[in-house]
């Protein structure tokens, strides 16, 4: 399979992308809480099994559907979407029962530590560089992070994991080499049989929760779809389009939404520690994106 050419730099089209899938998952945490009494792995196989016709009418769209077809037949190209897919489930397993046991503060958590963990695999595996802007931006951010990580008192196990699968996920991403919606389409319908297996057991069973007589529950685990597929498309267009680095940055955005919804909205407690690290994460992420838009207004137009 020929490699995607893809240059290590940020384009404003990915910008634009991974700003749009952010904000999405931002707003993620309320149709989650509104599942919260359907199990976390119910919840996850709906979600990939719904996700996998809206990836499928998108490629179809788009006429790339060949790239795919080759994909499946390319062993190595299999094994980085199983391994990525892996990936995922594990980071929608762990978030979802986040939400629904009343941690989204642990899980907004775990996405303010990620992007440093990117920041650092965009350094080591890519050779990425990071501005002194850049690099005043992470302190900031690590240390509004060390805040929060003592104000927790314990291991945030929440935290790491999801920090560990999506900045892992995020790399094979950018290194998968097919297209994006490809690879997403890629994922799902790897995870597709377990997800149907499981949800046929479940529905043999009876204790499944998909048109068991309740509309409302029925028609949210269909929309699991909606919500899974469109960000994480937009995300994997954003990342193909921007450094590792970026990404990580720009991440600070939805964890934020998620607090603020964690607190405002869900009620959880909301500590001194986390005012004081809200403010440093905001101007975090106010000095690497003013350092971004300054390196591309240094560079002459292509």
């Amino acid at each position: 399979m020929t490699q995607l050419a893809t240059k290590n730099t940020d384009t404003l089209r990915g910008f634009l992308c991974a700003l749009a899938a952010y904000f999405m998952w931002g707003f993620l945490p309320l149709y989650m809480k509104a599942l919260a009494h359907v199990p976390p792995q119910e919840v996850i196989a709906h979600r990939v099994l719904w996700s996998l016709p809206i990836a499928a009418v998108v490629l179809l769209y788009q006429g790339r559907t060949a790239e795919l077809r080759l994909a499946l037949r390319t062993p190595s190209t299999l094994i980085m979407g199983a391994v990525a897919a892996a990936l995922i489930s594990l980071n929608w397993g762990f978030y979802v029962w986040a939400i629904g046991a009343g941690h989204a503060l642990d899980a907004a958590l775990g996405y303010y530590i990620n992007p440093l963990f990117s920041i650092l695999l965009g350094a080591i595996l890519l050779q990425e560089r990071i501005a002194p802007m850049q690099r005043a931006a992470v302190v900031l951010a690590a240390l509004a992070v060390v805040v929060l990580t003592v104000d927790l008192g314990r291991l945030p196990v929440v935290a790491v994991v999801l920090m560990l699968t999506w900045g892992f996920y995020a790399y094979l991403k950018k290194q998968l080499p097919i297209g994006p919606n490809q690879g997403f389409t890629l994922e799902v319908l790897l995870l597709a049989p377990f997800a149907l297996g499981y949800l046929i057991y479940l529905q043999v069973q009876g204790s499944g929760h998909f048109l068991m007589g309740n509309q409302w529950d029925t028609g949210l685990l269909l929309g699991c779809g909606l919500v899974t597929a469109v960000p994480l498309m937009f995300y994997a267009n954003g990342a193909k389009g921007l450094r590792l680095s970026t990404i990580g940055i720009l991440q600070y955005i939805a964890p934020t939404m998620i607090m603020l919804t964690a607190v405002f909205i869900f009620k959880e407690p909301f500590g001194v520690a986390r005012m004081i690290a809200f403010p440093m994460i905001w101007a975090a992420l106010v000095l690497y994106t003013l350092s971004m838009f300054r390196d591309r207004a240094r560079k002459p137009a292509l």
